[in-house]
């Protein structure tokens, strides 16, 4: 079973692109993050036409997450049970569902924007919220996972000049706090190898030459259960995706489990 995530930057600007990677790869289950789109602008019917069922949380032009399967897909919640809202908003930041022998979770947590900020207190809000919300499938028996776009890197080698970043988010202790949080639950980081240069990055800013110049960080992450964990038979990041006009930012983070 392949298991994968994806934050796609827009799902419309970037729909050919994700038909003919999921097309490519071979992947069952996608989930996706930041689709940009309202629930009627989701591109559903194409994505069946492909074999895969689409659980969608989306309501506009701003973030949006889905779970893409083409082995089944049930007992969706669309939304984080006891999630903060931001601005009097639930915004639309994760999505779970049950596929084929798994459980899985697609999250956008917020970005943080700066230290100090609102924003900021809304993320480590989410990020509690998000710990209560999975602890009871992270301790069951089925495969379970996480995956998605975190707006943090777990360490320093996780940015590719961490003296630029100090003081910043995505790199604070109570972020990392937030995240070895959801480590305590009984989730482990399924680190992806790398398959160029000694660090697997899953983000390359788009300005001054980021992607060719290696200047990434891996902020999306895949956190699975102990029964997850011991069904990975491989994880690698597709940085052939970061690649050419009309990607992402992100490239897709790629599980293969023996499920």
């Amino acid at each position: 079973m392949r298991i994968a995530t994806w934050n796609v930057n827009s799902i419309t600007a970037r729909l050919p692109r994700l038909l003919a990677w999921l097309e490519s790869s071979g992947t069952d289950v996608l989930c996706v993050q930041e689709t940009k789109c309202t629930l009627e602008q989701f591109p559903t019917e194409a994505l069946r036409e492909l074999g895969y069922e689409s659980a969608v949380n989306a309501t506009g032009r701003w973030n949006g997450v889905a779970v893409l399967s083409r082995v089944g897909l049930t007992d969706v919640v669309a939304g984080l049970p006891g999630g903060p809202e931001y601005e009097g908003v639930a915004e639309p930041r994760a999505v779970s569902a049950t596929c084929g022998p798994a459980r899985v979770w697609s999250v956008y947590v917020p970005n943080g924007r700066e230290v100090g900020h609102d924003h900021y207190t809304y993320k480590l809000r989410w990020l509690e919220a998000l710990k209560e919300a999975v602890a009871a499938d992270a301790a069951a028996a089925p495969p379970f996972a996480v995956l998605g776009d975190f707006n943090i890197a777990p360490t320093d080698d996780d940015v590719w000049d961490p003296s630029l970043f100090v003081g910043a988010t995505h790199v604070t202790p109570a972020e990392r706090a937030a995240l070895a949080a959801l480590h305590a639950e009984g989730l482990s980081d399924v680190m992806p190898r790398p398959l160029k240069y000694d660090r697997p990055y899953t983000y390359w800013d788009y300005r001054q030459l980021g992607f060719p110049k290696n200047r990434g960080m891996r902020i999306d992450l895949v956190l699975g259960n102990a029964p997850f964990a011991a069904a990975v038979k491989d994880s690698y990041v597709d940085r052939e995706e970061r690649k050419g006009k009309g990607a992402s930012d992100h490239a897709p983070v790629v599980v293969d489990l023996d499920l």
